[in-house]
């Protein structure tokens, strides 16, 4: 089992890492700045001109629709593994991923259309996408239910003739407040009457369809993330053609576990870059800072928490970079192990090392003045966010007890 990087990735991974200075940290100060302008001008929801910037520099250069695998729909696309080091590298920037159209969850929505879409709906929906020319949304989770439970979803997808007519709430359906977003994927209930797993499909849903109603932002910790945003949004008698549904009726759970293994790898490859920006930020914090006539560093408590840092950073890469291996050599399903619980390890990972670089800056760490406070606020989100860290403990559990049952049990 060797997750050394190969010549091409190590190349990839220097080029990408030279442009990711160059163009992201070096404008990180520009766009924070940008941010504050447009909120306190009562503007969050306008996409960011520096970000915009920036994509026409890394679609030019090649480093464009990274995630997907290498087809026709992305040729500069790289398998998960090839893929892993350079999504790690945009975890330290969180919104440096838009840059080169590698977001969540335009990410997983295209995934999704490209294995599920027909060639109309890829024609109208996926090649925007691709191209960076409009945002997407995913609406699944709903207030009124315990989500992490999909078969309890009440919202519904009834057939009307041509047409299905979509009625329920949806919310945290993040990337419904970016102004370009021009669809949502919905999932709702077909047939409340089919087998558990059969009741739901997805549906996708122009968002300026009448009877979509985007009530308000869903904040995280006090962050409204504009302008991605994580929507609440009301489905009032909603009514899209026939040809709209994904893949067919009753396929809803299919489409969502193909389409929430590449997008919970992702996130877990960006936790990593993540908790490397919060190490170093520690440690450069600890190496400054006097406290009691001596530096920081020379306490010992610190020494304890930089090497645990280090060993669960690593432990963590490890396991991401075993499950993207899986992912490439047996398929999503197959490797559904080592996707939950990467999924369980990498966010509970980041958010300890988060916490204790906040405790290192002590107010300051709670400040808007350094990113760790809202690097926090993403790391915990994790933890619900694709499914809570129960559902893919369950699963892996579940796994794990299957190799001591006798087949006749």
């Amino acid at each position: 089992m060797d997750f050394s990087y190969s010549p091409r990735v190590e190349t990839l991974r220097r080029e990408f890492s030279e442009f990711f200075t160059t163009h992201i940290v070096a404008n990180a100060a520009r766009h924070a700045a940008e941010a504050a302008a447009q909120c306190a001008a009562g503007k969050p929801w306008q996409p960011s001109t520096v970000v915009e910037e920036l994509k026409a520099k890394a679609k030019e250069q090649g480093w464009w629709n990274l995630f997907l695998p290498h087809s026709t729909h992305a040729p500069q696309g790289l398998s998960n593994l090839e893929y892993a080091p350079l999504c790690e590298i945009m975890g330290r920037i969180p919104w440096s991923a838009e840059v080169f159209n590698c977001s969540a969850p335009d990410s997983g929505n295209m995934e999704v259309l490209q294995r599920y879409g027909s060639e109309a709906q890829q024609q109208r929906w996926l090649n925007p996408l691709l191209a960076g020319e409009i945002r997407s949304a995913f609406l699944m989770t709903e207030p009124d239910v315990a989500s992490s439970d999909a078969t309890t979803i009440q919202c519904s997808i009834r057939r009307d003739g041509d047409s299905y007519v979509i009625n329920g709430r949806k919310w945290f359906s993040s990337g419904a407040g970016d102004p370009r977003c021009a669809v949502y994927i919905v999932m709702g209930k077909t047939n409340p009457d089919a087998p558990a797993h059969r009741q739901q499909s997805m549906i996708l849903v122009p968002a300026d369809t009448p009877g979509v109603q985007v009530r308000r932002p869903c904040t995280v910790f006090g962050y409204d993330d504009a302008p991605h945003g994580h929507m609440d949004i009301t489905l009032d008698q909603v009514r899209v053609p026939a040809d709209h549904i994904l893949l067919g009726e009753g396929r809803g759970f299919e489409i969502a576990q193909g389409r929430l293994g590449p997008g919970r790898i992702h996130h877990c490859m960006r936790s990593i870059g993540l908790a490397e920006m919060a190490l170093e930020l520690l440690c450069r914090r600890v190496t400054t800072r006097i406290a009691f006539g001596r530096p920081l560093a020379d306490y010992s408590i610190w020494h304890e928490r930089i090497a645990e840092s280090r060993c669960l950073i690593e432990q963590a890469r490890l396991l991401t970079l075993k499950a993207a291996d899986a992912m490439d050599k047996f398929g999503n399903k197959a490797a559904r192990a080592e996707i939950a619980m990467i999924k369980v390890v990498a966010p509970n990972m980041a958010a300890k090392i988060i916490d204790w670089a906040i405790q290192a800056h002590g107010a300051a760490g709670v400040s808007a003045d350094f990113p760790l406070a809202q690097a926090y606020a993403a790391a915990r989100s994790l933890r619900l966010a694709d499914g809570p860290d129960e559902v893919h403990r369950a699963a892996i559990a579940k796994l794990e007890l299957a190799r001591y049952t006798a087949p006749s049990e």
